[in-house]
């Protein structure tokens, strides 16, 4: 397993909007795109080729890139206008819009099945997730992962309170299960991926059969509604630099890994989930606004977001290019 150090180092970095047509916009005259991304994907790639950058070189937009290593502080940053493009997964929107920051969904990514799972150690005790009861189980609150974990306890009439949640991102959550400092640690790809290859790891379940979500990407709500068509071209180059990456998932693995510094066979694993397609960024419509809000209802019921939200208030829909 990785320590604590080498986890870091691999790591770390860094009202109802409405579909109008451009001309009811401000014009596009933004000079800069500031982007967040996380490791792997369709993002790793975008920044590997410039995409987005020769995409919106006509225009004289610049284009800069931050990392980040989870979901929340990814968005914490482009609520606060510190950044104006992103994606997360399911979770971290519900938690930034409760904070008020002002952000947007601008299209949504299919989740693959199996991209995350509940990670033991090989000789641990617990055996199905029933024996999760008074455990110490690390994730990142407003994650993802949150959502997962919230799932697979229901499956065993369990609830959050009857186990020890300790809020940990992915390089404090890594050496801390790593050491037998927690229990069991719920974690996305390629964590997960990598978590895995060890030994003394063992998969208690993936998400397949525990959930189906979507992942989305999301930009600054005053960006976008002052520079609709940018967004616009942003969304169209990620598309086509994952549906071109789709078509050769080994030479991606490849250019994936340079970017990210996880190895090429632990990406290779990682794009080979079940049912992922870098090229899936697909419009918002009702069913997955719905979706979305059924989770934010869930989680304002359970209090573990702080008031009731409306999904439908920040979602943005680009304009035809």
């Amino acid at each position: 397993m990785f320590t604590r150090r080498q986890t870091f180092q691999l790591f770390a970095g860094a009202a109802t909007v409405l579909a109008l047509p451009a001309s009811a916009w401000a014009q596009d005259d933004a000079r800069q795109l500031r982007i967040g991304w996380q490791k792997g994907g369709v993002f790793a790639l975008a920044k590997k080729s410039g995409a987005i950058e020769a995409r919106l070189a006509p225009r004289g937009v610049s284009v800069t890139w931050a990392e980040f290593t989870s979901g929340p502080p990814l968005l914490e940053a482009l609520g606060a206008n510190a950044l104006d493009f992103g994606s997360t997964g399911d979770v971290p929107p519900l938690f930034a819009q409760a904070a008020g920051g002002d952000l947007v969904y601008v299209a949504a990514t299919p989740s693959s099945l199996d991209g995350s799972a509940i990670l033991v150690k090989q000789d641990s005790p617990i055996k199905t997730l029933a024996d999760l009861k008074g455990k110490k189980i690390a994730f990142k609150r407003g994650s993802s992962a949150h959502n997962f974990i919230v799932k697979a306890l229901r499956i065993a009439g369990l609830t959050l309170d009857d186990v020890t949640p300790l809020d940990l991102g992915p390089p404090d959550a890594a050496p801390a299960f790593a050491n037998n400092q927690v229990d069991a640690w719920v974690i996305w790809d390629p964590y997960y991926a990598i978590a895995a290859q060890d030994a003394q790891t063992r998969v208690l379940t993936t998400t397949e059969g525990v959930l189906n979500s979507y992942g989305f990407l999301q930009a600054n709500g005053s960006y976008a509604r002052q520079n609709p068509t940018i967004v616009a071209e942003v969304i169209d180059a990620l598309r086509k630099v994952g549906q071109g990456a789709q078509a050769d998932l080994d030479g991606t693995a490849v250019g994936v890994s340079e970017m990210t510094g996880v190895p090429v066979p632990i990406t290779r694993i990682t794009l080979g989930r079940k049912g992922a397609d870098l090229g899936a960024i697909v419009p918002l419509n009702d069913e997955i606004i719905a979706g979305q809000q059924a989770l934010a209802d869930e989680f304002f019921g359970l209090k573990i977001v702080p008031r009731q939200l409306t999904v439908s208030d920040i979602v943005w829909y680009p304009p035809a290019l």
